[in-house]
């Protein structure tokens, strides 16, 4: 019976830890909770790595379209620069 009551009764030491993660998990909460906000917001914000591919394919884009464009007219107005070759 001695053995089972002194069991149950909690040493001064783990006491005084269970006080000091209380402590310390009260002091880290908002830390916490704006790491949670910052990794969440890094996760969804667009990257450069996302930004630089977008522009690379627009600037592609239009770069097709003015050769397309470049190459469509030059073949017509060739014939009309030397008219007197005959």
């Amino acid at each position: 019976m001695g053995r089972k009551d002194a069991s149950t009764t909690k040493l001064p030491v783990d006491q005084y830890r269970k006080q000091i993660g209380k402590q310390d998990y009260k002091k880290t909460k908002p830390i916490l909770r704006a790491t949670k906000l910052k990794a969440e917001a890094k996760k969804t914000a667009l990257g450069i790595k996302e930004v630089g591919l977008v522009l690379a394919a627009i600037l592609a884009l239009l770069l097709a379209f003015y050769a397309f464009f470049y190459l469509r007219l030059s073949s017509d107005a060739e014939p009309d620069l030397d008219p007197n070759e005959d």
